[in-house]
């Protein structure tokens, strides 16, 4: 016999006798939902892991007629048990006791061994809910010298700062949050050219002189996401969850609503799958899974939306992920897009199963976005956490300017995801760094009294730009030029296979006049001076909104409508703020 015949019987034999039983089976959850994604590991393969397919499906070859599997999946109970490989087995993973409350306490940024003092900032009773938040105070680098805090791309509060100011209210303290003002803006810094062609997050640190503190200086943080090609942009897969209850009957909330969706579907393709639920007086399927190039069709069913009844949002996400499932696919951009006043009212036991629902289906692979519009009964801090428990994003449209922003020229950025569960650690070096605050990225109350808390990783859509700022009291130490005198370590998971990917970057200190830096960075401090006199915070005292006006003026682009309105509203909320005053020619 030639050896290469006998070398191929061997193998034969010896590959029948290690495999020849296949286990196969399909993991839910206690619902019945197939669960995507589960790690398997079999104890014949030791450290080789396997993953559920799209419908929760597995098979796997195994050489014992019985062998154990362990089932891991985030926000579940792990499964372990020996189990007959004969059999299509049928496995349902539990999830954790209390993993919404989990997701909804954690935290926005931290400092690692904090004592978290409590000195609570309280808005305004107007009818909205917002989450009270703390004002981050200055901390110790001698004694606390590592601080973080999540990236998302949530932007609402601008929004609702606008529709106050405009409206000639004061806006509630508790609406407005610094971060997300920077974040409306995408404030993005000139790079180079290699910068540019990276697949990975660019880093930019800049240290200025503080303009409303002589003795201090600030750190701007910038990161910039990668951005999808064009041709790399996944099919969508989306529902459009539109709230038709009698609260929305009115010009700024669902006709608004039926404008914004009118935009995003122009901007759909032959590949993209969109249907439509609606809840008000009942639930129902207004528009079955449609191909993205039949406009006509989707854009009827739209504007034949009317308001009437009352609102069973419980039953109607469930529907909404119904459909995404239906359609899924793990390379596509499955999303349930929610749009109301955030009024839930029927058809749930509490709102901790409305939350416990949204956490269940994150682990399917499917995002939520939320929509927020109206005035005046407005459930803000019921969207945010809706949208932060459903790994998605929050906006809030108050005008059809701010619609086309949101669905159509920033389009990738809200619906596309390139990072998951995002975080940033940054480390002070205490021989230079006398104390820090970190502006804006404020904790809800109800979170941050509770020290077993975690940090909460944001979702960062194509191409977005985050900026984050410190405000920093040096030391007395002669600091020489280029010294790191402080680390950055970026983590987040890729979409889709959920890979981890760490990034560091050393912050140099190389400190430059305000006034000489790129205008990004004048801008960014002019939006923080306007959020913190909004706040009334104790750390920006003694300046108005002339001296935020004035500094804005510099830096604002010709060329920017959003950053020319900025100017606007900074004057109109001097008006607002100031009635008696005389304008200056």
């Amino acid at each position: 016999m030639k050896p290469f015949v006998l070398l191929f019987i061997v193998l034969l034999f010896s590959q029948s006798g290690f495999s020849q039983y296949y286990l196969r089976g399909q993991v839910v959850d206690d619902k019945g939902t197939p669960l995507y994604g589960v790690k398997i590991y079999l104890q014949s393969k030791g450290k080789i892991d396997y993953a559920t397919s799209d419908d929760g499906r597995f098979g796997i070859p195994t050489p014992k007629a019985v062998d154990t599997i362990t089932l891991i999946m985030d926000g579940y109970e792990t499964y372990k048990a020996p189990i007959p490989t004969k059999d299509f087995q049928k496995l349902t993973l539990t999830m954790q006791q209390g993993r919404s409350m989990e997701v909804k306490n954690r935290l926005v940024s931290l400092t690692k061994n904090l004592d978290m003092a409590k000195e609570a900032i309280i808005g305004t009773e107007i009818g909205e809910t917002y989450n009270n938040l703390y004002e981050n105070r200055f901390i110790s680098a001698n004694e606390n010298p590592e601080t973080g805090f999540a990236l998302n791309i949530d932007r609402a509060s601008y929004s609702h700062i606008r529709r106050f100011i405009y409206n000639k209210f004061r806006v509630p303290t508790e609406a407005v949050r610094i971060e997300q003002m920077l974040n409306y803006f995408n404030l993005q810094p000139e790079v180079s050219v290699q910068q540019k062609s990276s697949q990975q997050f660019i880093s930019n640190s800049v240290i200025t002189n503080c303009p409303w503190n002589n003795n201090n200086q600030l750190l701007f943080v910038n990161l910039q996401a990668p951005k999808l090609s064009l041709d790399s942009v996944p099919p969508s897969n989306l529902v459009f969850l539109i709230d038709v209850s009698g609260s929305m009957d009115q010009a700024d909330r669902l006709p608004l609503l039926q404008a914004a969706f009118r935009l995003l579907v122009n901007n759909l393709r032959v590949q993209d799958r969109i249907s439509i639920v609606t809840y008000g007086g009942g639930v129902r399927v207004a528009l079955k899974p449609t191909s993205g190039a039949e406009k006509q069709t989707i854009m009827g069913v739209i504007d034949a939306l009317t308001a009437d009844g009352d609102t069973p949002g419980n039953g109607a996400i469930r529907l909404a992920y119904s459909l995404v499932k239906a359609n899924f696919s793990k390379e596509s951009n499955n999303r349930v897009i929610l749009a109301t006043d955030g009024d839930f009212n029927v058809g749930q036991s509490s709102d901790q199963e409305l939350e416990d629902l949204i956490v269940s289906q994150r682990q399917t692979g499917i995002s939520l976005t939320c929509l927020g519009v109206g005035m005046g009964n407005f459930k803000d801090s019921k969207l945010e956490t809706l949208a932060k428990q459903g790994n998605g994003n929050y906006a809030y449209i108050d005008d059809v300017n701010e619609a086309e922003k949101v669905l159509v020229t920033e389009f990738t950025k809200t619906l596309y995801n390139v990072a998951e569960d995002a975080y940033v650690n940054i480390v002070f070096n205490p021989m230079y760094v006398n104390k820090y605050r970190l502006i804006g990225f404020d904790n809800p109350i109800d979170v941050i009294t509770n020290p077993s808390n975690k940090i909460q990783g944001g979702e960062v859509g194509s191409g977005h730009s985050l900026m984050a700022i410190f405000e920093i009291n040096p030391t007395n130490k002669t600091i020489g030029d280029n010294l790191n005198f402080a680390s950055l370590n970026l983590q987040y998971k890729r979409p889709k296979n959920r890979e981890l990917i760490n990034q560091s970057f050393a912050i140099p200190y190389v400190p430059k006049d305000l006034m000489t830096v790129d205008s990004v960075y004048r801008f960014a401090t002019s939006i923080a001076m306007f959020g913190s006199i909004l706040r009334g915070s104790k750390y920006i005292t003694g300046f108005g909104f002339e001296s935020v006006l004035q500094l804005a003026q510099t830096a604002v682009k010709p060329s920017s409508f959003s950053q020319k309105e900025f100017l606007d509203i900074v004057e109109k909320a001097d008006a607002v703020y100031n009635p008696g005053k005389k304008k200056k020619k």
